[in-house]
């Protein structure tokens, strides 16, 4: 991308030329992205969601933020803090909204295949 000013070029995503400062009027490239919201888990909670909702925020397990936060708890920070602090999360992050369940339509069950004469069934002459 050119400057519309100073006609050097500068990178696409810059919204102002590095020489000469003036403002680059762009279309952005990409579609923008959905903005993330720091929520509890509505699905993934053992006690209140909150660090199930942190999980789902930094897309990492949510076993992986539970052990760290054991980790805080029991080793740098006295046992009170930590857990006031997740109270207070608990209190302040928003609930999730409960996902929407998916109907699955029923399917026809397959008629039973008759069985072969003289398997599984006990005939007497």
């Amino acid at each position: 991308m050119n400057c519309q000013q100073c006609h050097k070029e500068i990178a696409e995503y810059s919204n102002f030329c590095y020489y000469c400062g003036a403002r680059q009027n762009s279309a952005p490239s990409a579609a923008p992205r959905p903005q993330k919201r720091l929520m509890r888990s509505s699905t993934d909670c053992k006690l209140g969601g909150v660090c199930g909702g942190i999980a789902e925020y930094l897309d990492v397990d949510s076993t992986i933020v539970r052990l760290i936060w054991v980790v805080l708890i029991l080793f740098p920070f006295p046992l009170i803090p930590a857990v006031l602090g997740y109270f207070v999360a608990w209190l302040v992050i928003p609930q999730a909204p409960p996902p929407i369940p998916v109907e699955v339509s029923a399917q026809p069950a397959a008629p039973a295949a008759p069985s072969a004469p003289g398997h599984g069934s006990a005939q007497t002459a």
